[in-house]
């Protein structure tokens, strides 16, 4: 299956945020959008969920327009975990991974859904918490709860924004790990919101890296993100260092009046 974004024009009220982005993201493969806080990448993950209607352009899933699935139908192809799914929610961690077999449900929840979300939560080590209340635990403990939901949802394409932004190193590690393996053995797709540039280099397939609201460079990280996409996009002087565990940006110095910024 395809995931399509062909011009997308979105933003709010008069304001143009994104202006002619385009991009596919394949069952198989992970794709990640880069770029400074700002630069649209949360607003075209809610344009893709069907969350905002576009101003214009397209999103399509295997050549049918994202909006012409009604919500039971979208929810068995697209996961979306925003960055605020980690708020205080006031159900235990299970019934709250349950909520992701809602789509194939009828009047209850049978065993293979207990089941599935049980598995769901053993892949995002949280199955020890399954009694819990999700509002006493951590911000990391919430947001692998919240990823727990959406891999019971069993998706063709996972959609999430952000998802490690809370979680330490180790789990940051763990959950691209767990998800790259999951995406394979599963034959899914992801599109992924990410602030860490050495995790977009060595756990996706394909980045997309947005500059004022256009995409700048799309393709194989080892490729896409360099030393010169990386100044022009974020403002910042870096190093890509080449290790036999993979490649690594290590940032030298802020440049002034380019990328990001104050």
């Amino acid at each position: 299956m395809m995931l399509k974004v062909e011009n997308l024009v979105q933003g709010y009220g008069g304001n143009i945020v994104l202006d002619g982005i385009s991009f596919e993201v394949s069952t198989g493969e992970i794709v990640a959008l880069l770029g400074p806080n700002g630069s649209g990448k949360s607003t075209i993950i809610k344009t893709v969920c069907d969350i905002m209607a576009p101003k214009s352009g397209s999103i399509t899933i295997d050549g049918r327009e994202v909006h012409d699935f009604d919500s039971s139908e979208l929810a068995k192809v697209v996961s979306y975990v925003p960055q605020s799914s980690a708020a205080a929610v006031y159900t235990t961690v299970m019934d709250t991974v349950l909520v992701g077999r809602r789509p194939y449900i009828g009047w209850s929840y049978k065993n293979e859904d207990i089941e599935i979300a049980i598995d769901s939560m053993r892949k995002m080590n949280v199955e020890s918490l399954s009694d819990k209340n999700v509002s006493e635990l951590s911000g990391g403990q919430k947001q692998r709860v919240f990823l727990a939901r959406s891999l019971a949802q069993d998706p063709d394409f996972f959609i999430f924004d952000e998802p490690t932004s809370a979680l330490d190193l180790k789990f940051q590690m763990k959950t691209m790990i767990s998800m790259r393996r999951i995406i394979k053995e599963n034959g899914a797709g992801m599109l992924i919101a990410l602030h860490d540039i050495n995790l977009a280099l060595n756990y996706t397939d394909k980045v997309i890296m947005i500059k004022d609201g256009k995409v700048l460079a799309f393709g194989d990280p080892k490729t896409t993100v360099t030393e010169d996409t990386i100044r022009e996009v974020y403002g910042v002087d870096t190093e890509i260092i080449e290790t036999k565990n993979g490649r690594y940006i290590l940032p030298i110095s802020p440049c002034d009046g380019e990328g990001g910024g104050f």
